[in-house]
């Protein structure tokens, strides 16, 4: 592979660094069988490193495994929140995430190169390939997709593998022989994959090209999808018209609601909402219910930006940061009362525990979140976040002891050292440790922060009474 095709996304070297300490976590814990927790560590090192093959390949690895030991698919609530969005390396995630689950889905692996694809994540494309290709070729109920097959060639023709694309089109080709132009697609590329055989070869990676002819660091920037408010208009339209034309098909309210939030603005969140209102009134559905609070919350967030702009644009004002804090203690009791309906709604759905657990904190009320976030941390996806405010909370709460002992536990689990999270924990620890009064262990925890981040919260302070009050006791 002597040169790259334009638009590779290469990863820095720190990146590369980070990740691996998440993916060597990732398989101590998959060797105690703990599948769930170690895709979940996986997907967090490939959020630094999407194009690890080795840790793709590792990942499906455990999901087979997991697969065999009976394990099931996400949720439909779970593999609605990993819909595909305008980041396509979190779609690349999400495909994974939910491919991790099932995986033998061929549409979950479609999602997946055509996001590592728009992504410029051109190993992950040549890693998942073959595996889409030989799945869809095997898959007999239903039937292997024609459409799949064209996907693949597509893609390996805009990242120039040509031996790849062939082969592709050779499938396509076997599902539809008369088709004499597809034919004639397929001798071209296997007369390009001839011609350029010395230029751009079929094995390797380009992770390594990318370094042997020193391209720069990062050759794609992102398409963005900018709309403009005329044709977010002209989609409202459109889809009023669908709508109207088949008023109780949930498919098309839904595609209408989308192109009203789309908007943002407070009339068309009203006209969404009484839509779903009057679903949810007819057909008694939660989801319904769950997309009217989804908005309100929506609302809530650009309220909280526009008064942040406000007061960042009037600094000295203290009317406004009065209103700001009277805004927020209102904002989260209101995310409470939805998330506490979702709960009760969405029983199994951890994510939904932690976010109701942070309103309990936020708001004060320590106590009631403890349980909450002891809940939440069952999941891995939220096992550290939680274990840190379930840390923070039990000090609040004056349990120490309790907070102490929960924080060290999260730096034991943990497996980087000095990002946002360790200074996190380490940094509540040492206070849980100095509240029990046990200073010297608190001393040296605080000591690592700063060694980390020496402007990180208020550690400078505490480092300096704390050996002041040590010297001053001869200890």
């Amino acid at each position: 592979m002597a040169q790259i095709p334009q638009g590779y996304h290469d990863i820095p070297d720190e990146d590369r660094k980070k990740a691996k300490v998440f993916f060597d976590r990732a398989k101590t814990v998959a060797d105690t069988g703990n599948y769930e927790y170690a895709i979940e560590m996986y997907l967090q090192g490939l959020a630094l490193d999407p194009e690890e093959v080795n840790a793709h390949q590792a990942m499906r690895d455990i999901s087979l495994k997991r697969k065999a030991s009976g394990g099931k698919a996400l949720g439909m609530f779970e593999r609605m929140k990993l819909k595909p969005g305008k980041d396509d390396k979190q779609n690349l995630l999400n495909a994974e995430k939910l491919l991790a689950y099932d995986p033998g889905n061929t549409e979950y692996m479609l999602s997946l190169i055509q996001s590592a694809h728009k992504g410029g994540f051109y190993d992950t494309v040549l890693w998942v390939g073959p595996i889409l290709q030989k799945a869809n070729a095997d898959s007999t109920k239903p039937p292997p997709d024609y459409n799949k097959f064209i996907a693949l060639r597509d893609i390996y023709i805009d990242i120039k593998q040509w031996k790849r694309a062939t082969e592709a089109c050779q499938y396509a080709v076997m599902l539809r022989p008369d088709d004499m132009d597809l034919h004639q697609i397929m001798k071209n590329l296997g007369a390009q994959d001839t011609m350029d055989a010395g230029k751009y070869g079929q094995s390797g990676s380009f992770r390594d090209s990318v370094r042997n002819v020193d391209l720069q660091d990062k050759l794609m920037q992102e398409d963005r999808d900018v709309r403009s408010n005329d044709s977010m208009r002209r989609s409202v339209l459109d889809a009023e018209k669908e709508f109207q034309a088949e008023p109780d098909e949930a498919g098309k309210l839904m595609k209408l609601v989308d192109a009203l939030v789309r908007i943002e603005t407070q009339e068309d969140d009203a006209r969404a909402i009484e839509l779903l209102e009057g679903f949810y009134e007819k057909t008694k559905q939660f989801r319904f219910r769950h997309t009217i609070g989804r908005i309100r919350l929506a609302d809530l967030a650009r309220q909280d930006r526009k008064m942040r702009q406000e007061i960042q644009a009037s600094s000295n004002d203290e009317t406004l940061k009065k209103e700001y804090r009277e805004f927020l203690r209102g904002r989260y009791e209101q995310e409470l009362t939805e998330y506490k309906l979702w709960a009760e709604n969405y029983p199994t759905d951890m994510s939904i525990r932690f976010e109701m657990a942070r309103r309990l904190f936020m708001l004060e009320r320590y106590g009631e979140a403890i349980p909450v976030f002891q809940q939440a941390r069952q999941d891995p996806k939220h096992r550290v976040n939680s274990g840190i405010l379930l840390g923070r909370a039990f000090l609040e709460a004056g349990f120490v002891e309790e907070a102490a002992d929960t924080l060290k536990a999260c730096m034991d689990e943990y497996p980087v050292r000095g990002d946002d999270k360790a200074k996190d924990m380490v940094y509540w620890y040492a206070r849980s440790l100095e509240e029990k009064g046990d200073l010297q262990t608190a001393l040296r925890s605080y000591s690592q922060v700063a060694q980390w981040d020496f402007n990180y919260r208020d550690v400078q302070t505490r480092i300096k009474k704390l050996r002041s009050g040590v010297q001053a006791n001869g200890t």
